[in-house]
């Protein structure tokens, strides 16, 4: 997990939709700036929703 990635690569890793993936981040309260998905923020996501089985 050393480099950004998109909210659809997040998604894909999760096996979901980003439409999905966006209403989990809602409903877990993380908030994340526009654009690319820092390292840093990657680790939050996966700290609230598991790590998923086909990440880097």
């Amino acid at each position: 997990m050393s480099e950004a990635k998109t909210r659809q690569e997040i998604a894909l890793l999760y096996g979901i939709s980003t439409k999905t993936l966006k209403k989990w981040l809602e409903r877990e309260d993380i908030n994340l700036p526009k654009g690319l998905i820092s390292p840093k923020d990657q680790e939050k996501i996966f700290e609230k929703l598991g790590v998923p089985i086909n990440s880097d």
